[in-house]
């Protein structure tokens, strides 16, 4: 496989191995892009949830952003955990450094699907100041689209206006993923500036081994972006993998489980 696209993934190290940089950097190189790592904080955690979070000081994470940034170069940088105002001030000052006009694929890692707080309210304010005007993408799920808007979202209605709310942020597009709650189709909605909002839509899959589904979309959405995709091409192609990795998830674990970031992309629409 020929590589290319070069992604910088700042994010946070998952020890199971199910989401967080882990999954990220199996998605991009699944998907034929090189992924280089900034690690945000360190959890110890099994497939039954996140049992303890060790914070990487925010100087140190500058210092790997640096290197990376200053060697190997990114053609996308992908942000992920990012825990407090510090850190996130921290990764906004490297990117206005060295890193001003390269794409911004913001995973807002905010809540536990077991609701343990993942970013404290102080960096909430932060992120939507200091990286959601840098954003090209922004993918939150339904919980985080709640806090990002302001607004609780239960109703198609409310979905497409937190969608267009998440715009006036800051953020160039913005990808609500549906996948948080019982409907089916799993129904995705990517507003854009320019293009209004689109629906995508996939059947639910049941199953408990969904681990790391956020950070793997938009890990692909940053890879395909990183390879010359369009923001739309980049989601459709994203979510046609993620479908696939879903399928093929080995059953591993007591909880919810990891899924198969190894699957074949070759055929895949737009690669």
């Amino acid at each position: 496989m020929q590589i290319n696209g070069r992604v910088l993934v700042v994010a946070g190290s998952d020890s199971s191995g199910c989401t967080g940089i882990q999954a990220d950097v199996k998605t991009i190189l699944a998907l034929g892009g090189y992924a280089m790592s900034a690690v945000t904080a360190v959890t110890a955690r099994d497939t039954l949830g996140v049992v303890d979070i060790h914070p990487i000081p925010p100087a140190f994470v500058q210092r790997q952003m640096r290197l990376a940034l200053q060697d190997i170069g990114a053609d996308v940088i992908h942000l992920g955990m990012l825990h407090n105002a510090d850190l996130i001030n921290a990764v906004a000052d490297v990117l206005e450094e060295l890193a001003p006009d390269a794409p911004v694929v913001l995973d807002p890692v905010a809540i536990t699907k077991t609701g343990r707080s993942l970013l404290d309210k102080e960096g909430m304010r932060h992120l939507k100041i200091r990286l959601l005007p840098r954003t090209t993408i922004i993918t939150p799920n339904l919980r985080e689209g709640e806090l990002l808007a302001g607004m609780n979202i239960h109703t198609d209605e409310e979905r497409y206006h937190a969608a267009q709310m998440m715009l006036t942020l800051g953020a160039k597009a913005v990808l609500l993923k549906g996948g948080h709650d019982d409907q089916d189709p799993v129904v995705d909605l990517l507003a854009t500036e320019e293009g209004g909002v689109r629906e995508y839509s996939a059947p639910r899959l049941e199953t408990r081994h969904m681990a790391g589904i956020g950070s793997t979309l938009s890990a692909a959405i940053a890879c395909g972006m990183a390879q010359g995709l369009d923001v739309h091409k980049a989601v459709e192609r994203g979510r046609t993998y993620l479908q696939a990795c879903i399928k093929g998830a080995p059953g591993f674990g007591h909880g919810a489980g990891p899924i198969n970031h190894g699957t074949t992309v070759v055929a895949l629409p737009g690669f």
